[in-house]
């Protein structure tokens, strides 16, 4: 792994796989999600297909730069964005974000761009190619929406879970990792692999600060559904059947509103991606971004 600073003076941590010669598949992770988010084995098989692969961590998340002690009232910014409230100005937006993963391409010296966002990240890979269209040649959109609030909507179970902070215990926070089960894939959820996957997380860096910063972001950024319509950047969108934290509506409706995007709806598919899929979805993508 290394560290590059992006112009906004963010840090950036990173991790490549394969070499810079190929395509670059730049990997851009969820809420409060580090560059785990994106299983190591998945990214393997994303450049065992001729890809130069690339994953992140976010700001305030992972080893990035925490913007520690910046406060921001959630609620104020709820009310601006849905029932027209004063305006408040988050510590940041979707756009920063976006900005961050393509100053770190440019940092790498990358030029032929595939980006692939999960969750949030599919919201951020949506807004590069809205802010900075000449800058991509494709976007895959994962299992997320467009920001519409009558599209995409979580189950409140799922919203409940989302928003419950982690404990801070280790053994705690592993255990509490199986409640992702509710937005899971059905078939494929897997108790030892959650636990895994929440210890390595919690050893490399418990930070839940961050996640009041970053759903603030994404409020804050509101409903991008005209700006889509304008989008001219080549875009597939993938959901899962069974998910119930970003409802497959929100990958319909994204699918919908981009001129020419293609929509690949999986069945036994959750709120994650799973083992058993990684090829189907790296194929996926790599062929979409070769058929660009």
């Amino acid at each position: 792994m290394a560290r590059v600073s992006v112009p906004s003076g963010i840090e950036i941590e990173y991790e490549e796989f394969g070499t810079r010669d190929n395509p670059t598949v730049l990997l851009v992770s969820g809420f409060t999600s580090q560059l785990l988010g994106w299983d190591e084995g998945s990214c393997r098989e994303l450049a065992s297909r001729g890809r130069h692969v690339v994953r992140f961590d976010n700001r305030d998340v992972g080893l990035s730069t925490h913007l520690d002690g910046q406060l921001v009232d959630v609620k104020a910014v709820r009310g601006a964005a849905f029932f027209g409230g004063d305006p408040v100005e988050p510590p940041y937006t979707l756009s920063d974000m976006a900005a961050d993963g393509l100053g770190l391409v440019d940092a790498l010296g990358c030029e032929v761009v595939d980006v692939v966002g999960m969750s949030m990240g599919g919201m951020i890979v949506q807004t590069m190619a809205i802010d900075h269209p000449d800058r991509i040649r494709s976007v895959v959109s994962v299992m997320s929406t467009t920001g519409a609030r009558d599209v995409g909507h979580p189950t409140p179970e799922a919203l409940e879970r989302l928003l419950t902070l982690p404990p801070a215990n280790r053994d705690e926070y592993i255990e509490a990792s199986l409640g992702a089960k509710i937005w899971s894939s059905k078939r494929y959820f897997d108790p030892q692999r959650a636990r895994k996957k929440a210890a390595a997380s919690f050893d490399r860096m418990f930070y839940p600060e961050g996640s009041t910063r970053q759903y603030a972001a994404i409020i804050a950024s509101g409903d991008r559904t005209e700006a889509l319509r304008s989008v001219k950047v080549p875009m597939l969108v993938i959901h899962g059947m069974d998910d119930t934290l970003i409802h497959p509506s929100g990958g319909e409706a994204t699918a919908s509103v981009v001129p020419g995007a293609k929509l690949l709806m999986l069945d036994d598919m959750g709120h994650d991606i799973p083992e058993p899929l990684w090829p189907a979805i790296a194929g996926a993508i790599v062929d979409f971004g070769d058929a660009v």
